[in-house]
């Protein structure tokens, strides 16, 4: 074997699309291997004894590069590589993942009287997401949630969100979100656009996004957690309902703040209970 090596991230994921190139001290490149689906490098190509440069690329991480000795076997044996997303943002592994909607919520909050909240949320949704392997730009989320859901602690005033006033519920009993793409915000963040269905009426709508981590949960599953926020304005959703008090103040306000709390399980279904 002339040279093994194992690429992961900075949680310890393979990097399945990674790209080792090894050069000579004059800079000429000697040997160029790909990582597998377990991140790891083995190549037959046999080297001469001497000193040399591992070079690790991978799209969307920063090149890492160090020095290897090769030995009178001919092998380099370069070990465990991390590699670091560029902007410093570690992301879950690729692939598809399901949203756990028993340990994730989607609420909404609403000014009241001018003064005050009102914070309602959805008891019935679910979604999917798939984390693009080669380019995070590619990665897509869709979500489904039930209209007739809705909580806000108050049956009367619940009994009133489902009518045509404001979701109507009859007519159009689900909400649905589908990404159209995907950018960095920074640091940390990430910004999802996508397109909102709700009421009939579809509007492009951003998340700003926080990625969490990424660890084991107890049923043997591997487990993502993301925060998301964004604001609706309920009259692009036809919802034009208010009532309007004799100070001249609105009863409800017509911004309402989205707040996500979403764990996703890896794998394209939720574990069987």
């Amino acid at each position: 074997m002339g040279l093994t090596a194992r690429i992961r991230t900075r949680d310890g994921w393979a990097v399945s699309h990674a790209v080792v190139t090894v050069t000579d001290m004059t800079g000429t490149q000697v040997l160029r291997a790909e990582a597998d689906a377990e991140g790891a490098v083995r190549d037959t190509t046999e080297l001469a004894p001497g000193a040399y440069t591992v070079i690790v690329t991978a799209v969307g991480y920063a090149p890492v590069a160090s020095s290897a000795i090769v030995t009178a076997s001919g092998r380099a044996e370069v070990g465990a590589v991390t590699l670091t997303r560029q902007g410093g943002t570690e992301l879950p592994p690729p692939g598809p993942w399901t949203i756990d909607p028993v340990h994730s919520s989607v609420a909404a909050v609403a000014q009241h009287l001018g003064i005050s909240s009102v914070h309602g949320r959805f008891t019935e949704f679910g979604g999917a997401i798939e984390i693009a392997p080669d380019d995070v730009a590619k990665s897509r989320v869709e979500a489904v949630i039930r209209a007739a859901s809705i909580d806000t602690g108050n049956g009367m005033r619940d009994t009133h969100l489902r009518s045509a006033d404001f979701l109507d519920v009859e007519r159009y009993p689900e909400i649905t979100y589908r990404s159209t793409g995907l950018t960095q915000a920074g640091p940390d963040r990430w910004t999802v656009h996508g397109d909102l269905s709700m009421r009939g009426i579809v509007r492009p709508v951003d998340l700003d996004l926080a990625y969490l981590g990424t660890g084991a949960d107890p049923w043997g599953g591997t487990r993502a957690a993301f925060r998301a926020t964004a604001e609706l304005h309920r009259e692009d959703f036809a919802m034009n309902y208010n009532q309007v008090l004799q100070a001249g103040i609105a009863a409800i306000g017509t911004t309402l703040r989205i707040e996500l709390d979403v764990q996703a399980v890896q794998g394209d279904a939720l574990p069987q209970a």
